[in-house]
């Protein structure tokens, strides 16, 4: 039998798939979503099935599959999203869109696909992956930096919504970690040269700090808290993601601005 019923959304590479990985070392029956089976390779003792955040339809007809052959779901885990480099006056609105449609939107679509499951069995978990970046700006990410605040803040409304059926909603702010995030980076079509400089400044910081950054377990470990522990609205990974948190709360605006734009080598 299985302690806890879990989807996770995005497990093809990096953050998602050492949390499936995770999941199911602890007994958990895991679904992983990703976009293509055929380029995915399998994780051991995860079920891989087709999902498209952004689609409704593939959504819905996924978590159906799901609930029917498992009974239930006790936690779903959105963690799926995508990253976009480029000043803000570069961007075009359907590159915006973009953005807020895997990491806004396709959050809305896979808890409204299933909270009707969890409302009717009176309990549930839904950990939505954010980032330290959802409340810190980052210059030349500013559309992947205002998904992830428009996410934090849906959350902490979904929460208190939720609660009067036994579900509850938390914020998992992973820091820089290493992954594949500059590499899978969207990046604006239309650059303008007057950006260029401080773009390129900002994207090498960028792979800097992604080599440097600890891999995915700290992380991982800190959505299966976040998932099957005593709930808290927001958790952080230990390192520099719980250490910018409370920089954030404490310090005056002034050296956190000075901070950032060190971080990412601007004068």
């Amino acid at each position: 039998m299985y302690s806890e019923v879990v989807v996770i959304t995005g497990v093809s590479s990096g953050i998602g798939r050492i949390a499936a990985e995770a999941f199911a070392a602890r007994g958990c029956r895991v679904y992983g979503t990703v976009r293509s089976l055929g380029s995915t390779t399998p994780i051991p003792g995860v079920e891989l099935t087709v999902m498209d955040v952004r689609d409704n339809a593939s959504v819905q007809r996924c978590i159906q599959s799901i609930v029917d052959q498992a009974g239930r779901i006790d936690v779903l885990v959105n963690n799926a999203g995508v990253n976009m480099l480029g000043a803000v006056e570069e961007t075009t609105l359907d590159e915006a869109q973009a953005v807020f449609d895997t990491n806004v939107f396709g959050v809305i679509r896979a808890a409204q696909a299933v909270l009707p499951h969890m409302r009717a069995q009176r309990h549930g978990r839904i950990v939505n992956v954010s980032s330290v970046l959802g409340f810190l700006p980052a210059p030349y990410m500013g559309l992947y930096a205002a998904s992830k605040h428009a996410l934090e803040g849906l959350s902490e409304s979904l929460d208190h919504e939720l609660r009067q059926f036994g579900i509850r909603v938390t914020l998992v702010q992973p820091s820089f970690t290493k992954t594949n995030l500059e590499a899978h980076s969207l990046r604006a079509v239309s650059p303008i040269p007057g950006y260029d400089l401080e773009r390129a400044l900002v994207s090498n910081a960028l792979v800097r700090q992604l080599d440097s950054a600890p891999d995915p377990s700290t992380v991982a470990k800190t959505i299966i808290a976040a998932a099957l522990g005593t709930w808290r609205m927001r958790i952080a990974p230990s390192g520099q993601a719980s250490l910018l948190q409370k920089l954030r709360r404490f310090m005056p605006s002034s050296p956190v601005d000075a901070s950032i734009r060190r971080t990412f080598g601007l004068p």
